[in-house]
């Protein structure tokens, strides 16, 4: 196992709360005991640990409470305003500053900080699959070179609204980036627009549509419950006649949580008189899929569908029957991280956040 060096930094701005009492006895707010102005600068002095410094001050305060995440009790109290704190995991946390007056009362104040792990997977780690194959031209690809999404391949879908499936996330174009030759999508803790958690998906719908041929992605996944990362395809045809009967193929789906993270599913969906599905799942003999990069393939013809991890084949479709003919039409790519939903559940106290779906390659081949 990797040795963990986090380090952090910190979001927002201060969030000043109303004042408030914990005494039954009501105190006018001119009263001199009430505490005001509060602010709290924090500062992470060692970029290799996870130790936060704190200092908060605030006129007529003669007690200071610390508080993390949804603690009750708060984890330190002092009448100096200066804490330390360490955090041992990565991720997201609230921290909550009280300055008590002699009134009884308090202010509040919170913090946004984020502890990355300093010792990410990189590029290099993890299978790799070539430019070229025997009897294969390559026809399309993004290798996600230069510092921003090439819109000329692809699309954001934003917006909330549950997707068809009880997501929990709001889509927006700012959580997807292009740098170091990989694409990244990040899921994040945090509100906009009534929703409690963000993300991106993107499209090649009428941009870039394919029928037959190989596909390669190599990518590395997120992980925690909740978390939903899935590359996939839909008819490009779907506004004009609808879900399922499009035809949809799951290249590579993953749902986080409750040791999840080591398998993936390969899966059809398409209409015969109702919604039919047909898939397979591939396990990792060891690890999960967050530890270093793996390849996702699909190798889809006239006859069949057939999928592969690392080029291990673990799943393959006849799509032959005439009521499969939606897997005889283009289909353009989606890529996306769900957060919560029907099949995964909601994220709980264990997923850290945010989490990110990188990708370093996307390549399509069809025959000579």
């Amino acid at each position: 196992m990797k040795s963990l060096g986090l380090y952090g930094y910190i979001l927002g701005s201060l969030l000043f709360a109303l004042l408030a009492s914990c005494t039954k006895e009501e105190k006018s707010n001119t009263d001199t005991g009430n505490p005001s102005n509060l602010e709290v600068e924090i500062t992470i002095p060692d970029p290799e640990k996870g130790i936060v410094h704190i200092k908060a001050t605030a006129d007529n305060a003669s007690e200071y409470h610390l508080y993390i995440e949804n603690t009750v009790k708060p984890v330190a109290s002092n009448k100096t305003g200066s804490f330390e704190y360490e955090f041992t995991k990565p991720g997201t946390f609230e921290i909550t500053v009280r300055a008590y007056g002699t009134s009884g009362r308090f202010i509040s104040a919170l913090k946004q900080v984020i502890i990355i792990d300093n010792n990410p997977v990189t590029i290099d780690e993890g299978y790799t699959t070539p430019l070229q194959y025997d009897g294969y031209q390559l026809i399309w690809n993004d290798e996600f070179h230069g510092n921003s999404l090439n819109t000329q391949f692809w699309t954001y879908e934003t917006g909330a609204g549950g997707w068809g499936n009880n997501e929990l996330q709001y889509y927006r174009q700012e959580n997807t980036s292009v740098a170091g030759d990989v694409l990244t999508i990040e899921a994040r803790n945090e509100n906009y627009q009534g929703s409690i958690y963000t993300s991106s998906r993107l499209i090649t719908r009428n941009k870039k549509t394919f029928t037959y041929g190989r596909v390669d992605i190599r990518a590395l996944l997120p992980k925690g419950q909740g978390l939903w990362p899935a590359l996939w395809t839909l008819g490009n045809n779907i506004s004009t006649i609808g879900w399922p009967a499009c035809g949809e193929i799951d290249i590579m789906e993953m749902i986080g949580g409750n040791n999840r993270e080591r398998t993936i599913h390969g899966t059809i969906h398409w209409d015969f008189d109702e919604h039919k599905q047909s898939g397979q799942s591939y396990t990792l003999p060891s690890g999960i899929f967050a530890d270093k990069y793996h390849v996702f393939t699909i190798i889809w013809d006239e006859t069949s569908i057939k999928w592969y991890v690392d080029d291990i084949k673990f799943n393959e479709a006849d799509i032959t029957p005439a009521h499969m003919s939606e897997f005889h039409l283009p289909q353009f790519f989606i890529f996306n991280v769900a957060v919560g939903g029907i099949w995964p559940g909601n994220p709980d106290s264990s997923t850290q956040f945010p989490q990110q779906l990188k990708v370093d390659y996307i390549r399509v081949f069809q025959r000579n």
